[in-house]
């Protein structure tokens, strides 16, 4: 049976979930309709998503098509989850992106086909909702091919929109595009001689390769054009490639606790079968964890099984230590992040009669569950920060600690989460047992500035012989944490860290005693000295602070850009383009993210509500003006 890892995307309210509810009553998993107003959908199972009517976490559903066997994951809608999405990406063989026949294509859906075809996984599009009032056809083609992708394929007509007996009817429509990827079929077309099959298997390929993208129409709530999409998922997407054969490799990308609190790691295996009682490496460090039970997914559930098989998705039990993004086995090749990381910042305000201990451990298991939340605890004022996409990732963090871990908790305003890069070059040294150095270690640093978007890369101008490797990897890691906050209290990045002085006292002790740490060097002396080495190397290079900045669109009634241009002016945002095509006005620029709400939220009084924005981080820029902020944390002492 051929296997399909199976991702539905879309833009907040397009349906997305409501689509995925109909696609398992369709095949027989569910007898009944599961909506989302009611709560009652298979995919969202958090309170607080049946509540709000929004998926907040990713969930994994399955369903068979004759000979395929589909695992589905129904991805968050929202930009604040946008992370959620990322980690999801990377295990998919094939998408389907739902467009909304009536809102047509919405800030998110932008973002997500750019990463989609970027990453050139295999895309069907559905446009969602026909049944509604306001549903188009021709035009919504129109606003795909010119704000998404040219490289589409209409797979039929629709009759009726806007009516609950809109229905969509079957039939390749222009295949030019096809032409354009394919000479054969350009030949064949030329001396006008392409017949059917040829046409199909063309689609096909060329779909497999996401060099073009089907697009399906039809309604979720009335099941109009669903069998078709049902048969596009099955013909024209790649199955899952995997070699059940070779050694073990695989991704982890959801976590969460079981009911006696335990770890259940959701993650695609590309290579390799991994059983019960297995032991597998996992995590940057490579820990190995034994596999205490698997699941696999079928027949629109979870079943336990005795080992997983490459190309499926299992959720495993018995990794105790594991995180979301960890490789299983042989790690693949890291692509990255396909998304921007967040750019706010907000610190946690406990209520009066929350307890410390419990709040400190229900955000580590929010930080297992996402990681890019970014816990920050500073000691001295007693105070914990998260990373934030958004206020409605505030809002759904507030609720989660009350509802699932009952505490209380506010958060102060947000703040743009900015970076330091070094101005200059700096270095510091401190010799073993010389002018007061308390640890019994050598360790010499330099900082470099290096390129925008290189992060941060650990050098040696020492031979890695002149002492055990585990001091090196003592010096190293120290480095990467001490880096999580600068002189201005942000992280430093885009720099180059080079060890250029090493030494050590060997391994000593007294004759018939056992070791003495107070005669010999150990991991703690190089963690020990690290951190005000590379303090003072940093100090002596400088570094300049950067804020984060979003890249906006809006789109406004055209007699409205007098009001807004100054508006946008006033906040900071510079416009780089203005366009007026009809009666619509476009405005296309940049913005500090620090502003980024307020525009959202004063758009709708600015163009009669009728003003549309998308937005997506673009690039730090350097604060040249004003107060530097500083991020208050613990104190860099040196």
């Amino acid at each position: 049976m051929r296997l399909l890892n199976l991702g539905i995307l879309a833009h907040v309210d397009a349906g997305k979930t409501s689509l995925t509810e109909r696609l398992l009553h369709s095949v027989g998993v569910v007898d009944e309709l599961g909506s989302v107003d009611a709560g009652s959908t298979r995919t969202d199972t958090l309170a607080l998503e049946r509540r709000r009517g929004i998926t907040i976490k990713s969930a994994v559903v399955s369903f068979a098509v004759d000979d395929v066997n589909v695992n589905l994951i129904d991805t968050p809608g929202h930009p604040d989850f946008i992370a959620e999405v990322e980690r999801v990406l990377g295990v998919l063989d094939g998408v389907v992106l739902v467009v909304s026949a009536v809102e047509g294509v919405q800030a998110q859906t932008r973002i997500l086909m750019r990463t989609l075809r970027r990453l050139r996984i295999p895309t069907l599009l559905f446009v969602n909702k026909i049944d509604r009032r306001g549903a188009r056809y021709d035009e919504l083609l129109r606003a795909v091919a010119e704000r998404l992708t040219a490289e589409i394929v209409p797979m039929g007509t629709v009759t009726a929109p806007g009516t609950r007996e809109a229905r969509f009817v079957p039939g390749i429509g222009p295949w030019d595009v096809l032409a354009d990827h394919d000479d054969e079929l350009l030949s064949a077309w030329a001396e006008g001689g392409v017949g059917t099959e040829q046409l199909c298997g063309a689609l096909v390929a060329q779909t497999r390769q996401a060099l073009v993208h089907p697009v399906f129409f039809g309604s979720a709530a009335t099941g109009a054009g669903v069998p078709e999409l049902i048969t596009g998922i099955k013909e024209l997407l790649p199955a899952a490639d995997a070699d059940p054969e070779g050694p073990v490799s695989g991704t982890v990308f959801k976590v969460e606790r079981g009911p006696a609190g335990e770890k259940v790691a959701y993650a695609r295996l590309f290579s390799g079968t991994l059983g019960i009682r297995d032991r597998v490496p996992f995590g940057e460090a490579r820990t190995e964890g034994r596999v205490t039970a698997i699941s696999v997914f079928e027949d629109g559930t979870d079943t336990p099984r005795e080992a997983v098989r490459a190309g499926r998705i299992a959720k495993l039990r018995g990794l105790a230590g594991v995180r979301v993004g960890d490789a299983l086995g042989e790690p693949r090749k890291d692509h990255g992040h396909f998304f921007a990381p967040p750019s706010l910042e907000t610190v946690l305000v406990p209520g009066p009669d929350t307890d410390s201990t419990a709040l400190h451990l229900a955000l580590t298991r929010l930080a297992e569950q996402d990681p890019l939340i970014g816990l920050r605890h500073d000691e001295e004022r007693r105070e914990t920060s998260v990373s934030l996409y958004g206020e409605v990732q505030k809002e759904v963090i507030q609720a989660t600690l009350a509802e699932e871990f009952g505490l209380d908790v506010t958060f102060r305003e947000s703040s743009p989460l900015c970076i330091e890069r070094p101005s200059g070059t700096g270095a510091a040294v401190r010799f073993n047992k010389k002018d007061g150095n308390p640890f019994l270690a050598t360790v010499g640093l330099r900082v470099d500035p290096a390129p925008t978007g290189s992060g941060v890369e650990f050098r040696r101008e020492v031979e890695l012989g002149a002492m055990p490797y585990a001091f090196f990897k003592a010096v190293e890691d120290t480095v990467h944490e001490t880096l999580g906050q600068g002189l201005y209290g942000w992280r430093v990045t885009d720099c180059t860290v080079t060890m250029t002085h090493s030494g050590y006292s060997p391994r000593q002790s007294h004759a018939h005693q056992r070791f003495n740490k107070s005669m010999s060097s150990t991991g703690a002396d190089f963690r020990g000295v690290t951190p005000p080495v590379l303090i003072d190397a940093l100090r002596r290079a400088g570094t300049w602070v950067y804020e984060p900045v979003h890249r906006f669109r809006v789109e406004a009634p055209a007699d409205t850009l007098g009001a807004l241009l100054p508006a946008l002016a006033a906040l900071g945002a510079v416009p780089e383009t203005t366009e007026t095509r009809g009666g619509t006005g476009t405005v296309e620029g940049t913005v500090p993210a620090a502003r980024l709400h307020e525009l959202e939220q004063r758009l709708p009084g600015l163009t009669r509500g009728e003003g549309e924005s998308e937005s997506s981080f673009d690039h730090y820029a350097r604060i040249t003006h004003g107060n530097v902020p500083f991020r208050p944390g613990p104190t860099l002492k040196s």
